[in-house]
């Protein structure tokens, strides 16, 4: 992974929404929660525009994987959970939310929410890409 660069921007005039699509789990929390904003038959697939910045943050943030992030224009960026929290699912993979520092191999990557590979069979390590048995 080469980190920022495959991130995409998407803004409007109060806030930016950033994807990660190598992160993405397809768990669609963004396509339910704000099917007018996040529509991948579209193109751009996010329309910030079409929600309030407020709306479009408290969306955003369920993401489990971290694939979509948000910062407003005054700069305020996505405050982690406090706690953090960890679960673990039945089949080993790793959801966490909260102050997270992660050590990957191109360096330690600051995150609010993110899900880990539990099997060791991700080709996006530390990151699960449902590659093994942890992400079915």
């Amino acid at each position: 992974m080469s980190g920022e660069s495959e991130r995409k921007a998407y803004r409007t005039e109060s806030i930016t929404v950033t994807f990660e699509a190598r992160r993405c789990l397809h768990a669609a929390e963004c396509v339910h929660g704000l099917p007018e904003v996040f529509d991948p038959a579209k193109r751009p697939w996010i329309q910030p525009d079409k929600a309030t910045a407020e709306r479009l943050a408290e969306v955003v943030r369920r993401c489990p994987s971290g694939a979509l992030r948000y910062e407003l224009v005054e700069g305020e960026a996505e405050s982690p959970d406090r706690p953090t929290t960890i679960t673990r699912s039945a089949a080993g993979q790793l959801t966490l939310r909260g102050e997270l520092r992660v050590d990957t191999p191109q360096g330690v990557r600051a995150e609010t929410r993110a899900v880990l590979c539990g099997c060791g069979q991700s080709r996006l390590q530390p990151y699960c890409d449902h590659a093994g048995p942890c992400g079915q």
